[in-house]
């Protein structure tokens, strides 16, 4: 099966991130930590909401390190803006048989980073 939660982060950083929402079962729950708010829900159409009310900018998920064991996906990276790094994230999501993510679990941060950014 091929990463799903690498599909996902294109999908959002696409300019048509509604996109991601074929990724993601009826019932996805979701947990995104950002600083000093969380966003949350239990539905897919949650998610929808969260898509609409993210700002747009040019952002990109750019993926350091991945890995997959069974039914979970992980990824660590670095956020960039207009070409700008402003963070990192470590994601997780539990994926279904047929390839949807079921849950999804991410933090971001300005402040700390678990790798060395890239030069």
């Amino acid at each position: 099966m091929a990463p799903v939660l690498r599909a996902y982060l294109a999908r959002m950083d696409s300019e048509h991130p509604e996109q991601a929402l074929d990724l993601l079962v009826p019932d996805f729950q979701f947990l995104i930590a950002l600083p000093g708010r969380e966003a949350r829900g239990t539905s897919r159409d949650d998610f929808a909401a969260y898509i609409a009310g993210r700002a747009a900018v040019d952002r990109v998920h750019e993926v350091l390190r991945a890995t997959a064991d069974g039914d979970l996906e992980t990824v660590y990276g670095v956020v960039t803006e207009s070409g700008r790094t402003v963070g990192s994230f470590l994601s997780a999501a539990a994926v279904t048989p047929d390839g949807h993510l079921a849950r999804y679990q991410s933090f971001f941060t300005t402040t700390f980073d678990l790798v060395d950014r890239p030069a």
